[in-house]
């Protein structure tokens, strides 16, 4: 039976992150896409222009449609904009019983735009992480969440031990945005695991976030260990993000999800 992954989160219309980019990882793996928009925004590869966040009926209207249609292996969230919409997602995920659920907190986007509020972060502390199979915060959402400087893999540790608290059951931070090296932590809430990797020399970088986590959620589909999970993840980022393509006149491009997996 085809698997498929229901993503919900933001439409960019660059095709550089958020559904898009979600679709575009499930393709390349294989699977089925089904989505939930959160939240239509305004952007390009150079910034942020703005949001508009889906109302609360047509999230509702959107989750009811999918769900009495097709069989869910696994849920990838991206952007949840508002502390209600969140709060909705988080009851609709236990009502439907979901699992394999992949937790992205985005927080702002790599130009800068800032996306949630303080509201917004203490709701998803409080209904959505819970109930997260996998949280993959980067090091600035890390931060927030745990209220930890990262700079090294020590604090990177005590940040994920700290984060593991809210509820979720597995934390892996990413390291990306380290100076020298690619360096991810997995927290299972017992022990820590490192991901090492070479920084590479490339700015197409855009929708690494939401790559990842997708990756993530396909290979819980495929109830792989997150080991497996974790290094297939990084390989394939490292080889969309190697060959390269034009597209855009911002700092920051999309990966090139044609290579093989």
């Amino acid at each position: 039976m085809q698997k498929i992954v229901l993503c919900i989160g933001s439409y960019d219309q660059s095709g550089c992150s958020g559904l898009i980019a979600d679709i575009k990882t499930l393709m390349a793996y294989r699977f089925y896409a089904v989505t939930i928009i959160t939240a239509i925004t305004s952007q390009n590869t150079q910034r942020v222009e703005g949001m508009y966040p889906v109302p609360l009926e047509m999230i509702g209207q959107q989750f009811d449609t999918i769900i009495e249609d097709f069989e869910i292996s696994a849920v990838k969230i991206g952007l949840m904009p508002y502390p209600k919409a969140i709060e909705l997602v988080a009851t609709l995920l236990k009502g439907f019983g979901l699992s394999n659920i992949v937790l992205d907190p985005v927080m702002a986007s790599s130009t800068g735009f800032t996306f949630l509020k303080e509201d917004a972060i203490q709701a998803l502390k409080e209904n959505l992480i819970p109930l997260a199979d996998v949280l993959t915060p980067n090091l600035s959402e890390a931060a927030i969440l745990s209220g930890i400087q990262i700079t090294d893999t020590n604090s990177m540790k005590d940040a994920a031990a700290k984060i593991a608290e809210l509820g979720c059951k597995n934390v892996i931070i990413k390291g990306g945005h380290f100076e020298q090296r690619a360096i991810d932590c997995l927290y299972d809430g017992s022990k820590f695991n490192f991901f090492d990797a070479p920084k590479l020399a490339t700015n197409k970088s855009r929708g690494t976030g939401d790559t990842f986590a997708t990756i993530i959620a396909v290979h819980l589909a495929k109830k792989q260990d997150l080991y497996t999970a974790i290094d297939n993840a990084k390989k394939f980022i490292a080889r969309a993000m190697s060959h390269q393509f034009k597209i855009g006149n911002g700092p920051e491009g999309p990966l090139n999800y044609h290579v093989p997996i």
